[in-house]
């Protein structure tokens, strides 16, 4: 019953703030609908905002399309031997820019996969799931969505 009421409370806090939208929008990866953080560079991914305002950072129309560049970035470095957590998450957040061996940590528990582990094609969904929800403290899409992208 106690429980019960702390859910209640939390829950009218949350809608009390703006709900899920203000949660939703917090991080720029979110905001961006790039929740993998893709900087910017002469690519030119589909579904890419016609105007990009954020001077680091790729902005995508659509969180598909933002989980889409992702994929196909990660499966790139799977298809040049980078074929484990360790050798993807070095590349895809190098030591210069990140706690690279804090992000490998995390994303292995996350996805309940070891980071010297060979990944298999039915792994890509969890590790995308997992960059996501270490790059924006959350993870906010469901499996259906992740799937589309």
């Amino acid at each position: 019953m106690r429980a019960t009421w702390w859910v209640g409370i939390g829950l009218a806090l949350l809608l009390a703030a703006g709900g899920g939208v203000m949660i939703y929008n917090q991080t720029r990866g979110l905001r961006n609908n790039n929740p993998g953080n893709i900087r910017r560079s002469n690519d030119q991914w589909q579904g890419m905002s016609e105007q990009q305002t954020d001077s680091s950072f790729v902005q995508f129309i659509s969180p598909e399309y933002g989980i889409r560049a992702m994929y196909i970035v990660l499966a790139n470095y799977r298809r040049t031997g980078r074929n484990t957590i360790r050798k993807i998450v070095t590349r895809w957040a190098p030591p210069t820019e990140n706690s690279t061996d804090a992000y490998i940590a995390d994303v292995a528990r996350y996805t309940g996969l070891g980071p010297d582990q060979q990944l298999e094609d039915q792994d890509m969904l969890l590790l995308v799931s997992a960059i996501i929800k270490h790059e924006n403290g959350m993870q906010p899409y469901d499996v259906a969505l992740i799937g589309q992208g």
